[in-house]
């Protein structure tokens, strides 16, 4: 299992959100690229990082501090964060480096504009973010929700050649109450795609249940912000997958 740290960017500094809620963030560091060396010195070989302000708006709103934490690491990168058209798209595969984006709103929107993307880089870096509200896909930075059944989606998602998608229970996001791994479950059961549990972390027991349970990868964010893991040896003792170059 891949065990990834995240950092949210808002407005240049590394921040979490309580349910997806722009207006309870807390501020864990104004410097994302330093945090994102430390995790690189704990033992951790992928970064999940996130444009919160990008999501919300549709633009690269946090480039500049996107650059620095390329610059500070030589772990994979994956992205999310309002990447919704191809020229974003070049941008942070092509000119800033980023191993591998994540697509959430266009890849619900604009399915052709998907199956480009997959086209044009191929299924290890393109990875489509799926964030379930209530049973159905949520988009715009959690802000809007669809009339897309989340079982439906991952299951066409696979049928056009994605691989990889990062599934959030937006409910559990940013509240320390472990993931819903019924959710999980279900994604196992019914799909032979590769997720990452996304939401709800809250201790090294939950992230051992994920290794246990054989899923791909799992993001610890809020968990390890508020010191409820020790993710060097968290690392050490559950990560025993390399990403695929």
């Amino acid at each position: 299992m891949l065990i990834i740290p995240a950092i949210d960017l808002k407005d240049g500094e590394a921040v979490r959100l309580y349910k997806g809620d722009y207006n309870q963030k807390t501020v864990y560091s104004k410097h994302p690229e330093t945090l994102a060396k430390q995790f690189e010195d704990m033992g951790a070989t992928f970064l999940h990082v996130v444009d919160l302000d990008g999501a919300k708006d549709g633009k690269a709103k946090n480039l500049e501090t996107i650059q620095k934490i390329r610059n500070h690491t030589t772990m994979k990168i994956e992205l999310g964060g309002g990447i919704r058209d191809m020229k974003t798209v070049a941008l942070y595969l092509d000119d800033v480096g980023i191993d591998r984006i994540i697509l959430g709103t266009a890849a619900l929107q604009d399915p052709e504009f998907l199956k480009a993307t997959l086209k044009q880089y191929g299924s290890e870096r393109i990875v489509v973010g799926v964030d379930v509200k209530n049973g159905f896909v949520s988009t715009a930075g959690w802000l809007e929700i669809s009339q897309m059944p989340y079982l439906e989606f991952i299951q066409y998602l696979e049928s056009i050649g994605v691989t990889y998608i990062v599934a959030t229970d937006i409910s559990k996001d940013g509240t320390l109450m472990g993931p819903n791994f019924d959710m999980y479950d279900q994604i196992d059961q019914t799909s032979n795609i590769k997720f990452v549990v996304s939401g709800g972390i809250k201790d090294f027991q939950n992230i051992k249940d994920v290794h246990d349970k054989g899923y791909y990868a799992c993001i610890v964010g809020k968990a390890y912000y508020e010191k409820k893991v020790d993710l060097k040896e968290t690392i050490k003792c559950l990560q025993n997958e390399s990403f695929p170059v």
